[in-house]
């Protein structure tokens, strides 16, 4: 059944009253609501619950909440034993300057490049307490973490979303080879982390809720961007050897290449190191150690209820058919010239409304792939406007997975982070479509 602008309501719904309300999980909640009485009539209660059912079946939603329970784990050891307190001091020996932390943040977004999920856990934990200690507003720390997830994993051929987009255009003979072509016209990915980096060296203004968030800072308040109070690190913690930091996140990356970029088989490994050193050290008992691995995955059970409540509004919008009434709309014969530019918009727009990255590729690949083929427009340029679609979508959609994990990585909230970074995600996309049309009249 085709709903047509029935189709825009609940994404509607979710992103006006989650800006207005900044509450993220009443809304989600709301909108996936709204769909079910749309895709369900009078059997709209039993239908919503169907959606529930099938939210919590996905494989994505099992994904992702093990990481998180994973994550928390991981990080609260981190936390407990010492680790992140003495990879701070370490790394602190060597800047003398938040301008310096940022950047420090920004290398390492670049560094772990081959999973955002890893790259946002990683990063996250290594820096956030030394970013508190120069009185860093938590905004721009997940700004930075955000950045360096699937901004930086589309540019790098090896990472897992490349892959991915790899084996899909593979199928209409574009190779790898085309992958790497396309990768200096991947022009969001490459203005956002231009513009953090320039922002994290003081280069470019800060503005909107990003100012204000210094402003809260330098009166005083904290770098919390909630009013919730973090547990401050070090207060009951001795700061143990850094080695105690990174040799678990050596173990992860390892783990997670032995087991085919399987995130779930490295942080389990990650763990069992964690416990073997630490124990091992007499840091904490056998005892204290499970303690400790309960309390953090307890401490995503917030999280974990906002992903589910996602992955159900995702559900509502594949069955609704939200993406295919968007491109239904947009799609039609364009000039060559435009092409890149409308593929890169088009992608952008879907999958900052419904949340859908990976999938989303398989969707569009038809649509424009076909299209750049008739039209003998440059494979490199259809492959990069697409692919920055895609993370521009993963950066800002306010139920992304990424920005999910950003927000437990640094305890900034979904809504919290779009309104301090929307600012630059607007002014790179502006430079990105100028870029666009302006390579596809070049080449």
């Amino acid at each position: 059944m085709n709903y047509g602008f029935l189709s825009c309501v609940p994404i509607l719904v979710l992103i006006v009253g989650a800006v207005i309300t900044r509450k993220m999980p009443h809304m989600l909640m709301l909108a996936s609501f709204i769909g079910s009485i749309i895709l369900y009539g009078k059997g709209f209660f039993s239908g919503w619950i169907d959606v529930m059912y099938a939210a919590l079946a996905n494989t994505s939603t099992q994904y992702i909440l093990l990481i998180l329970v994973c994550s928390g784990a991981m990080i609260r050891l981190l936390e407990k034993s010492g680790a992140m307190l003495g990879f701070r001091n370490l790394i602190s020996r060597y800047v003398k300057s938040g301008h310096q932390v940022m950047f420090c943040t920004w290398i390492l977004g670049i560094i772990v490049f081959i999973d955002d999920y890893l790259n946002a856990l990683a990063v996250s934990s290594a820096m956030r307490n030394l970013s508190d200690q120069y009185k860093i507003p938590r905004e721009h720390l997940a700004y930075t973490v955000n950045v360096g997830g699937a901004c930086v994993c589309v540019l790098i051929p090896f990472s897992s979303w490349a892959a991915f987009g790899i084996g899909t255009f593979g199928e209409y003979g574009w190779t790898f080879g085309d992958y790497v072509r396309a990768i200096p016209f991947m022009f969001y990915p490459i203005v956002a982390l231009l513009i953090c980096l320039l922002l994290g060296l003081g280069v470019i203004p800060k503005v909107g809720d990003m100012k204000r968030a210094y402003e809260r800072v330098e009166n005083g308040g904290s770098v919390l961007a909630s009013e919730d109070n973090e547990e401050e690190l070090g207060k009951d913690v001795i700061p143990s050897t850094p080695l105690n930091f990174l040799i678990p996140m050596v173990a992860l990356v390892a783990a997670m290449l032995y087991f085919n970029s399987d995130l779930i088989h490295g942080m389990l490994v990650a763990l069992l190191v964690q416990g073997i050193l630490y124990v091992a050290q007499k840091i904490m008992t056998l005892g204290e150690f499970m303690e400790h691995v309960l309390e953090g995955a307890y401490s995503m059970a917030s999280v974990c209820f906002v992903v589910v409540l996602s992955f159900m509004m995702n559900t509502v919008n594949a069955d609704i058919g939200f993406s295919e009434y968007i491109i239904s709309i947009l799609n039609g014969v364009v000039p060559a010239a435009v092409l890149p530019v409308l593929a890169f918009a088009m992608v952008a727009l879907v999958a900052f409304a419904t949340g859908s990255f990976w999938p989303l590729i398989v969707i569009v690949s038809p649509i424009f792939v076909p299209m750049a083929i008739s039209l003998n427009v440059n494979p490199s340029l259809i492959i990069a406007a697409m692919m920055s679609g895609i993370a521009f979508g993963s950066q800002c959609c306010l139920y992304s997975d990424a920005v999910f994990m950003t927000a437990a990585g640094t305890n900034v909230d979904n809504v919290t982070q779009i309104r301090s970074i929307a600012p630059y995600i607007i002014s790179g996309f502006i430079i990105s479509c100028i870029l666009f049309v302006g390579a596809a009249l070049i080449l």
